[in-house]
């Protein structure tokens, strides 16, 4: 789930007690929101740089990002400073807007900023949120990756306590040891296979992640 090393804590509900335990609520793998741009490839707050060039939309669909050690930049995509793509840009925030793709690597959260002026003419940028790809691997996004802000078919969760997993990779290189891996994400826990041993909150239009032990 999450943009974030070591994946994000969401609730989860063992077979045998599903029926048992309710409220279980999921906790979003984006980064908090905060007053600047923030979520790096490290799950590290950024701060939201405006380039002098930028077009109508700020970090629009297709367009690049630079990496930085407190900011990002939105750069040519043939920049050598290119370092993240945008995939889906949405106005709003995370909570309130649609959900970004599923292999998205990091959430950049973009605040409302006042501009002198810009290529539109209106001075300013709207809040909002960027789903980033990085151009070149590694991709925590990716199914087993160990990160990114959702979790997906694929992706290995281990246990924390309280009730609740977090996100690692499956193969073993996030530091902490999976212990079942997404084999369906479904509208409800009957949909799931009888292989089930967990059921985790993933959010969305469909909440279910069925999970096996591995």
């Amino acid at each position: 789930m999450r943009g974030v090393r070591g994946g994000a804590a969401v609730c989860a509900v063992p077979v045998l007690l599903a029926a048992l335990l309710t409220g279980c609520q999921g906790l979003s793998e984006t980064p908090k929101e905060s007053p600047s741009t923030s979520a790096g490839a490290g799950g590290e707050p950024a701060g939201a740089s405006l380039p002098g060039g930028h077009g109508a939309v700020f970090l629009d669909v297709d367009e690049c990002s630079s990496f930085g050690r407190t900011s990002f930049t939105e750069v040519p995509c043939a920049s050598e400073r290119a370092a993240a793509r945008v995939v889906a840009r949405h106005d709003g925030t995370v909570r309130d807007g649609p959900p970004c793709p599923g292999t998205t690597d990091f959430v950049l959260h973009i605040s409302a900023q006042n501009r002198a002026s810009d290529e539109d003419g209106d001075g300013a940028v709207p809040q909002g949120y960027a789903c980033m790809r990085n151009l070149t691997p590694p991709h925590p996004g990716d199914p087993g990756g160990g990160g990114g802000p959702r979790t997906i078919v694929g992706d290995c969760v281990y246990g924390s306590g309280d009730g609740q997993v977090r996100e690692t990779a499956c193969d073993g290189e996030g530091g902490h040891e999976p212990g079942y891996r997404v084999t369906r994400i479904v509208d409800r826990r009957s949909q799931c296979p009888s292989s089930t041993a967990l059921y985790v909150d993933v959010g969305g239009e469909k909440p279910v992640g069925c999970a096996r032990r591995l």
